[in-house]
């Protein structure tokens, strides 16, 4: 060999060992901020669930009717419905660490109002803040999306779900532990607000410096696969100008950037994801309905307690956890084709709800309510990965955000269908529950070529 030849030869080498040490680096800088995300998720689910089930206790402790309750318990709701597209979206312009910061102090601000709500009006205004900014989660999963490669988003949602549904699991035991105390509300609402600081603190000692390497070797990879050198460079380049802009968009004018809110919205609208979150909002009605009478129906049915209602919750929520940790094998094991493990786990909860609807024992219904928890969490994971393959990651915060809003939407239109169904019967609203998730299975069907295409329907230019 010629001796240039030979040199030139080496500091090729030399550049593919550096390169390697580089993307190893960058690796381990994503998975410690990955880490960090999970103990964001499950302090906030931590915090809320060891308020939320005292709040209706405490209402009516302040004079408030049960028609008073229901309505500032909807009130919640409703914001959500609103908020949660505007705070996704504006997530996507002034940049993750920014929006994250903001939802949890404005939160934990809302929770230290709740902590001093010794009137009705008191408790309505503490739950404005709350209402509007309470979209911790959802930022968390879109900074996820931004960090982890398509392949390996289902596997990091579902452990960040398995981590905020451990805290969810423990919020209650502690809370309903300082509610026997007097005056048991105030403090819990003050150790929430407390737990909301410590994690606004957790947020900003993150190694963003680290997220913001990852996330544009994220990128780069993504190029190395569709692009040539060339264009890999210039989407490399691109990718990190445009993160320093959208940091910098956090200190535009606030017009600025409702503006560019609502021209994200408006490509959301003018996008052809119309099925994708119908199919959501389906499958989320039915699980609401399956545990919209849940205690009741057992009662009138089976003549079970209340108590082991609540038992039986419980074990469902603890397997959810499970579910989530157990995605990464069951993802790999259907090829990571997130179109056919969502279609399998809602044909698999349609039938676990039409189980459940048509049980003769509680055995029945124990059974049922263990697979159903594997199903729904699964199925929970798998839509919001096809929001984004469909969607594209290109406004992960805009799509997660109006996903929340349609679960919302859901969420004030379960108890309304509820009602009426259990006018005919107990096994009226998980009947109802069968056949909205059978449309949900049609619908799936009718558009699998959009699905299996893994994000050819993108959003249009913002």
């Amino acid at each position: 060999r010629r001796p240039g030849a030979a040199g030139r030869m080496d500091e090729d080498e030399e550049e593919e060992g550096g390169a390697g040490r580089g993307a190893a680096a960058s690796s381990a800088a994503s998975a410690r901020f990955v880490r960090c995300l999970y103990a964001v998720g499950f302090l906030d689910l931590f915090g809320v669930s060891m308020v939320v089930p005292l709040m209706n206790l405490h209402i009516k402790s302040l004079g408030a009717s049960h028609t008073v309750a229901g309505i500032i318990g909807s009130l919640y709701g409703v914001m959500q419905l609103f908020s949660s597209t505007f705070v996704g979206c504006w997530s996507d312009i002034v940049g993750r660490r920014y929006s994250l910061l903001a939802c949890i102090l404005l939160s934990a601000l809302g929770y230290f109002l709740l902590g001093n709500s010794t009137t009705v009006f008191l408790f309505v205004l503490s739950r404005v803040p709350v209402g509007i900014f309470k979209h911790t989660l959802s930022i968390s999963k879109a900074l996820l999306s931004d960090l982890v490669s398509e392949r390996d988003r289902p596997l990091v949602m579902g452990r960040f779900n398995a981590a905020s549904s451990v805290g969810f699991i423990l919020g209650p035991v502690v809370g309903g532990y300082l509610a026997e105390f007097e005056g048991g509300f105030y403090q819990t609402s003050f150790i929430c607000a407390s737990i909301f600081l410590l994690n606004g603190g957790l947020v900003w000692m993150l190694p963003w410096s680290e997220e913001n390497t990852s996330e544009r070797d994220h990128y780069q990879d993504k190029g190395t696969n569709n692009c040539s050198a060339k264009s890999n460079h210039d989407l490399h380049l691109k990718s990190a100008s445009s993160r320093t802009v959208t940091n910098s968009n956090f200190f535009q004018s606030p017009w600025i950037q409702v503006a560019t809110v609502l021209k994200k919205i408006k490509g959301i609208a003018c996008s052809n994801l119309w099925d994708v979150f119908l199919v959501r909002f389906l499958m989320s009605v039915a699980i609401l309905l399956y545990y919209s009478n849940f205690t009741l129906a057992l009662e009138e049915r089976f003549e079970v307690k209340p108590l082991f209602a609540g038992y039986l919750m419980s074990y469902s929520s603890a397997l959810g956890v499970l579910a989530g940790c157990l995605l990464g094998p069951i993802t790999r094991l259907y090829g990571h084709n997130t179109y056919r493990l969502l279609l399998h786990s809602s044909t698999f909860t349609c039938t676990l709800i039409l189980l459940y609807a048509s049980a003769s024992s509680i055995w029945m219904v124990i059974l049922s309510s263990t697979f159903l928890a594997f199903s729904t969490t699964i199925g929970r994971t798998c839509i919001v990965d096809l929001e984004l393959t469909v969607g594209g990651n290109e406004a992960s915060g805009t799509l997660l955000g109006v996903g929340q809003s349609v679960t919302s939407v859901g969420r004030i239109i379960a108890p309304l269908l509820s009602g009426i169904a259990q006018e005919f019967s107990p096994c009226g609203p998980p009947s109802l529950a069968v056949g909205l998730a059978l449309l949900a299975i049609v619908i799936m069907n009718a558009n699998k070529q959009k699905y299996r295409s893994h994000g050819s329907v993108k959003l249009k230019n913002q």
